[in-house]
């Protein structure tokens, strides 16, 4: 079967009930003819890790969201969940919801972890948005993952805004990636899916020697593969890197 905006595959993204950043910058990756349909975390927790907790353990729920929507990947663009669930219980979860869904089900964190296996990657530096807690977290989750963690500067800001890490403008990750552009990383990660990653990587692809990704490219680039049956390749995630078929749309 063939979608009149999908001839070459759709995809399926959850985004967190607050983010405004994962729906345009998938507007902005999505390669030509593919598409995306989007439903939304939600929860009623007082605090963002409370609130990561519970999206993540009603993953299975959300899956209704898309009903029999002929989707060929399906991807929470929402890192922080698999931070604090860990590595092994984020694996489980995972085949359990590619078996409900039918189809490939991913996080962005695992499309971190995929690309960061075609490039080769062990030593990897974060750039982060998040609070003390959550940063901790992550770099406890990548090395579970196997990865060594050389250096993890935060650009996050107190702020009254509506959300401490969605309201953070893209012109937090330049100065931060002078920070870690002397690691010895073999890859640079801007993490979280709320912060604007988009111009950074476009503006700087490499860190020095080290490629420039973020868990919204990442997710967008292993979920474009697996729709379309392609297997991932380090030339074609450093396509993405270099913003070929994207970069223009960004403006």
């Amino acid at each position: 079967m063939t979608l009149e905006y999908a001839p070459k595959g759709l995809m399926g993204v959850f985004t967190p009930q607050a983010n405004t950043t994962v729906e345009p910058e998938m507007a902005i990756l999505t390669p030509p003819g593919m598409a995306w349909i989007n439903g939304r975390l939600m929860s009623d927790k007082g605090t963002i890790d409370a609130r990561l907790h519970d999206y993540f353990d009603n993953y299975d729920k959300a899956l209704a969201q898309f009903a029999n929507a002929p989707v060929g990947a399906i991807g929470f663009a929402c890192t922080g969940a698999s931070y604090l669930a860990g590595a092994t219980r984020e694996d489980s979860t995972l085949a359990a919801l590619t078996e409900q869904a039918g189809v490939p089900v991913i996080t962005a964190a695992t499309a971190v972890v995929d690309a960061l296996g075609v490039l080769g990657a062990r030593r990897i530096a974060l750039v982060t948005p998040y609070h003390q807690s959550l940063n901790d977290a992550s770099a406890v989750y990548w090395a579970e993952r196997g990865f060594e963690v050389v250096a993890k500067p935060s650009a996050f800001r107190e702020s009254t805004a509506f959300h401490p890490i969605y309201s953070l403008p893209s012109e937090a990750v330049p100065p931060v990636l002078d920070e870690v552009a002397e690691t010895g990383a073999d890859a640079v990660v801007i993490l979280g899916t709320g912060l604007p990653s988009l111009r950074p990587i476009r503006d700087r692809p490499l860190v020095g020697d080290a490629p420039l990704l973020s868990c919204m490219l990442c997710i967008a680039w292993r979920m474009a593969g697996i729709a379309r049956g392609m297997e991932p390749t380090r030339e074609d995630l450093m396509s993405w890197v270099r913003a070929e078929h994207w970069g223009a749309r960004l403006g």
